[in-house]
């Protein structure tokens, strides 16, 4: 395993789109915007604000519009959004977004039953996305569902991920992200997948996108920053999920990532005692437990007070040591 050494790494938000989607409870629209205001403060390279999916297909993201408008944009910070079709991309042009996040699965069975169309008519409907996009000069990302396996149809074919990314790539998107949508990721899986899209297109800006629905998350982060992806979506909290993996924990949590890379010494521009006050703010919000280990463990090093009586106990335990030496 490597060090860091300074290497920079770029932390990208998704709580407030792929986390809130998955709520019962419906985030009232003030605090959705606090708290995107109060991320973008702490060093993110992008946040993914919100969906301008429909109202009826989300309903916990209604208000994306509004959120996207009122937010306070930090220089240097992305705000992206999910943008599923025409009428969504135009909702969020209107909304000054900064980038369009446009997602399908390499699945066919997952995107019918998530998108409720074939790959062919989810890539037809996002060209005309993208084409969009590009006539605004508003960059596109495109996230890649179920790149590491399917819930439904098991492993997922690497000739079959490489495809749609040729595809995506000649219509000049400006990145992927590989997606382990339902947490089938495997370390070495992840490593050797990373390795090979990387070199069939180094032009393109490569994410990685972690759950943790097998307790492999923070081991998959580490195997794709070591076949070099320099881009990282993780959630605050650990909140989020997919609904076709049954009991699934949500994404690898942002402030458990960072506590890690950070330990590792690489670079991650973020404020951990902040996203460590941010996660205490969240649960607050979601009005549940949420899923992360570091606010509960506090750092590496967080120091604890001895028992009351660890006088009384190193004196006696001196004292013996002293009958020991001197019988």
């Amino acid at each position: 395993m490597k060090e860091g050494k300074g290497k920079r790494l770029f932390i990208n938000e998704v709580a407030t789109r792929d986390g809130f989607q998955m709520e019962s409870r419906f985030i009232p629209t003030d605090d959705k915007i606090a708290l995107v205001d109060r991320l973008g403060t702490l060093g993110y390279a992008k946040i993914e604000v919100t969906s301008f999916t429909s109202a009826k297909a989300i309903p916990a993201l209604r208000d994306g519009e509004e959120v996207m408008q009122r937010i306070v944009r930090q220089p240097g910070v992305v705000y992206t959004a999910l943008v599923p079709n025409l009428r969504g991309a135009e909702r969020a042009l209107e909304s000054r977004i900064g980038e369009f996040n446009v997602v399908m699965s390499v699945s066919e069975t997952h995107n019918l039953s998530n998108l409720r169309m074939t790959r062919e008519q989810s890539f037809a409907q996002l060209a005309e996305v993208i084409a969009l996009a590009r006539q605004a000069g508003v960059p596109v990302n495109v996230s890649l569902s179920c790149v590491f396996g399917c819930p439904m149809e098991g492993e997922v074919p690497l000739a079959g991920v490489l495809e749609w990314i040729d595809r995506f790539a000649a219509l000049q998107v400006q990145g992927v992200t590989l997606c382990d949508t339902t947490g089938m990721a495997f370390p070495t899986q992840v490593q050797a997948l990373c390795e090979a899209v990387m070199a069939r297109h180094p032009g393109l800006q490569w994410t990685a996108h972690f759950h943790n629905t097998r307790g492999m998350g923070l081991a998959n982060v580490l195997a794709a920053v070591e076949a070099g992806i320099e881009r990282l979506d993780m959630s605050l909290g650990g909140i989020g999920g997919c609904p076709y993996a049954p009991g699934a924990t949500g994404n690898v949590a942002t402030e458990d990532v960072v506590h890690m890379l950070q330990c590792m010494g690489y670079d991650t521009g973020m404020d951990l005692n902040g996203l460590i006050d941010a996660a205490s703010e969240l649960e607050a919000l979601v009005q549940h437990d949420l899923p992360s280990q570091v606010p509960r463990a506090g750092h590496r090093l967080t120091r604890h007070a001895p028992p009351a009586d660890f006088n009384d106990i190193a004196a006696r335990a001196h004292a013996r040591r002293a009958k020991e030496l001197n019988p």
